[in-house]
């Protein structure tokens, strides 16, 4: 029972939260009324939570030996040795072949998306995660093959508005996320994650501001562009920009004075502020469009 438990905890279900953006297509497209189109989104959010727990596998192998210097991660099962890596190792591959299957059963183009996801991860673990700014840019990627999957994966065209606020909030993230990182390891950052040491806190700061600044502006102008109007037959949406700017702002309060903002899913489940504002923009959300 006790293998079974840190084989769940290595593979993070609670991080399966960020796979909430595969919805965002049938939320935003109006297609929740179609039962089968809504099982096919359901089935390529379970192959995407799957296969990112494959991915997460692979990177704490990797990565097992920086953790152990880590305040939080030496306590995952491969750098704690709870788990061996030959079993973490097989479990990948179950969790791969599975994920790639239900993709396939979903749509070829779906199967890609999985595909690609995964590659572009391993090169993230084994290179570009040491590139910095790039290795932001590589995270918030594998946010928008989400919402990808949840849209072209399943034939619903995704609107360029929802790929460019999708774009600014997972850069917003993968920044907040570094930075994050910089506040916990004030010593040696570098022993856990080796392109922290081309980071800085006062950049960090300025890249948050912009993407921030960018989540905020493209939402909003979102909101009153003449297509949204005409799609969600309501000129109304612009009465959710408070939520998404509280949400934000919430979000940099942790970051600095809460040593939060270093996991978007365990902020989202742990803060009530947060979880409120999400929960109160997807209601008003809902009640709008529908």
């Amino acid at each position: 029972m006790k293998t079974l438990i840190e084989l769940l905890r290595l593979m993070r279900p609670h991080q399966w939260v960020k796979n909430g953006f595969v919805f965002t297509g049938l939320l935003f497209g109006h297609a929740w009324h179609d039962t089968l189109l809504v099982e096919r989104v359901i089935v390529v959010a379970i192959a995407f939570s799957l296969v990112s727990s494959c991915i997460y596998i692979i990177n704490d192998i990797f990565d097992r030996e920086q953790d152990r210097y880590h305040p939080k991660k030496q306590n995952r099962p491969l750098a704690a040795g709870t788990v061996m890596v030959g079993t973490a190792v097989a479990l990948a591959a179950i969790l791969a072949i599975t994920a790639l299957a239900l993709a396939y059963w979903v749509s070829v183009m779906a199967f890609w998306i999985i595909a690609g996801y995964a590659v572009m991860n391993l090169a993230y673990s084994f290179q570009f995660k040491h590139v910095v700014i790039l290795d932001v840019f590589i995270i918030a990627a594998g946010f928008m093959l989400r919402i990808l999957i949840g849209t072209l994966g399943v034939e619903i065209l995704p609107s360029q508005w929802l790929l460019l606020c999708g774009l600014m909030v997972t850069l917003f993230l993968g920044f907040a996320k570094r930075r994050a990182e910089i506040i916990a390891l004030t010593e040696d950052k570098a022993s856990h994650r080796r392109v922290l040491e081309h980071y800085s806190p006062v950049l960090l700061d300025h890249m948050i501001v912009v993407t921030a600044t960018g989540l905020i502006m493209s939402y909003s102008l979102y909101t009153m562009n003449p297509d949204t109007i005409r799609i969600h037959d309501t000129a109304n949406l612009i009465y959710t920009v408070p939520f998404v700017m509280y949400g934000v702002f919430r979000y940099i309060y942790l970051l600095h004075h809460q040593t939060g903002g270093g996991d978007p899913s365990r902020d989202l489940a742990r803060d009530p502020h947060i979880l409120g504002v999400v929960g109160g923009w997807l209601v008003v959300t809902i009640w709008l469009i529908s």
